[in-house]
């Protein structure tokens, strides 16, 4: 028997408990027209292959419209007959590889191209050699002087080029240069407003200079970077072996950061071999071309003499030079991936 709200007594039977749950659990049956629930449409993805070209694309655009137009005109420029007369009655005279040959016959041409290699090796190995061993000096020293260290580089590796060729010129300067009055301090004679700047070697050291202070905090905190990849406990067990610090940086850093050394050092022979604001702005390549690297010989015969086609040419030699040297990193990278 159930009571209503108005307190009536009926005498309606009662479901059982299970009956009454089950109902309640059961959905009221629909009203109204049936409507079909169609899958919603999902969106087409693009094949998993595609999808990078289409990210790196931006990029390969713009570095065609910037780096590779400009050097198909120039290659086409360096089989042209192109100097001052040419260039003012704008004739198009071509001449095939008759600058390429001249080239490759002209003595000046070697002896700038070998003095460009031996300049670009000994810097790279001066550059690799202090920002590697001030690379491990950050990884030793305490956090105040890290910072101290590290802004220093900073700073040095920030200032504009030219800025940084006017400090150096003062500093070499015939009269008032803090070369030549630390010389007579340490008690050498003949350094009364000595010249530095008299001789193409020495303009040449003085450069030399100039890009390793300029190229060595890149190397040291990419250095100090990578350093941070290698495990401690690697050294825990070097130093437990009895392994002298040469021996721990050989056995232990390099191995594990010999893809950091090859790609570093890579990236410094292309940026030594190209250098062409600080060996210009130093002396202009003199005196009497002394001091000519490839890039400043195909600006002073393009510019300086008027001879367009062969600067073309010349800088077309300097690529290919390049490329030899980027092959050769290339493979020994490959093959590096290979074995691992």
């Amino acid at each position: 028997m159930t009571v209503d709200s108005q307190g009536t007594a009926s005498a309606a039977p009662q479901d059982a408990p299970g009956r009454a749950a089950v109902k309640s659990l059961t959905p009221p049956a629909p009203s109204g027209s049936k409507e079909v629930l169609q899958p919603s449409r999902r969106r087409r993805s693009l094949p998993s292959g595609l999808l990078p070209y289409l990210l790196v694309a931006p990029a390969l655009l713009s570095m065609a419209a910037l780096l590779l137009y400009p050097l198909i005109r120039n290659v086409i420029l360096s089989f042209q007959g192109l100097n001052r007369k040419e260039f003012i009655t704008r004739e198009t005279v071509w001449v095939g590889f008759e600058n390429y040959t001249n080239l490759l016959k002209d003595e000046q041409f070697w002896t700038v191209a070998v003095r460009s290699v031996v300049f670009t090796a000994v810097n790279v190995a001066l550059i690799m050699a202090i920002g590697t061993g001030i690379g491990l000096l950050l990884n030793r020293l305490g956090k105040k002087m890290k910072l101290v260290l590290s802004l220093a580089l900073m700073f040095a590796w920030a200032m504009p080029i030219i800025a940084s060729v006017t400090v150096f010129r003062w500093l070499f300067d015939e009269q008032f240069g803090v070369a030549n009055w630390v010389m007579r301090t340490l008690g050498f004679s003949g350094y009364d407003q000595h010249s530095w700047f008299e001789t193409g070697f020495s303009t040449l050291v003085i450069i030399l200079i100039l890009l390793v202070w300029g190229s060595v905090p890149f190397v040291a905190l990419n250095m100090y970077a990578a350093l941070t990849t290698v495990g401690t406990e690697l050294y825990e067990a070097a130093k437990m072996d009895g392994a002298s610090g040469w021996r721990t940086f050989w056995s232990v850093v390099f191995p594990n950061l010999k893809s950091f050394f090859m790609i570093t050092t890579f990236l410094e022979i292309i940026w030594i071999f190209k250098a062409f604001a600080q060996v210009y702005a130093m002396n202009q390549g003199g005196p009497d071309h002394g001091s000519e690297t490839l890039p400043v010989f195909a600006y002073v015969e393009g510019v300086g003499q008027f001879h367009y086609g062969v600067a073309a040419a010349i800088s077309i030699l300097t690529i290919v030079m390049l490329i030899a040297v980027m092959s050769f990193y290339f493979r020994l990278i490959l093959k590096q991936e290979e074995e691992l």
